[in-house]
């Protein structure tokens, strides 16, 4: 759009949305998180509702570990959404990328079919984080063994 002889570029705000089940919160995630805030305007993370997984942290201990965890980031908010579609929440929430942290290939492959569908469905991208090599052995299962190994009473 031009303005007399100077030209104004006006850049919509970009929206980004980290979800997960983030159960719980680990290492990782807060590092794929605050590289996703360094790229995007605004940030979601958002716990979603996963079929496969057996939540065993209550949803509010999450929102509150990853408010804790991006306390120092201005440019995320936390939120949850456990009905309905991640594209019906981007949709709602005006949001035309997801981040998701990779670990390896097989993240990758269980990442890409979703990826596609998302986009399908409407139109939203996928952009992939590769994981710290740092932290790439830690996943919330694992986090969840070992501190259920520490809870054991010993006999």
């Amino acid at each position: 759009m031009a303005t007399g002889s100077r030209r104004l570029l006006v850049f919509p705000v970009v929206r980004a949305l980290f979800p997960g089940s983030f159960d719980p919160v680990t290492q990782g995630h807060q590092d794929v998180l605050r590289r996703a805030a360094l790229l995007f305007d605004e940030v979601v993370v958002c716990v979603m509702f996963n079929a496969n997984k057996t939540g065993r942290l209550p949803i509010t201990e999450r929102l509150d570990r990853l408010r804790a965890a991006a306390a120092d980031l201005n440019n995320v908010t936390v939120d949850s959404h456990t009905g309905g579609l991640l594209v019906d929440y981007c949709r709602g929430a005006g949001i035309g990328v997801v981040v998701r942290g990779v670990r390896g290939g097989a993240d990758l492959d269980h990442e890409m079919p979703m990826a596609r569908m998302n986009h399908e469905l409407s139109g939203i991208e996928t952009l992939f984080i590769a994981a710290d090599p740092d932290l790439a052995h830690i996943s919330s299962t694992l986090v969840t063994a070992v501190g259920q190994r520490d809870q054991v009473p010993e006999r």
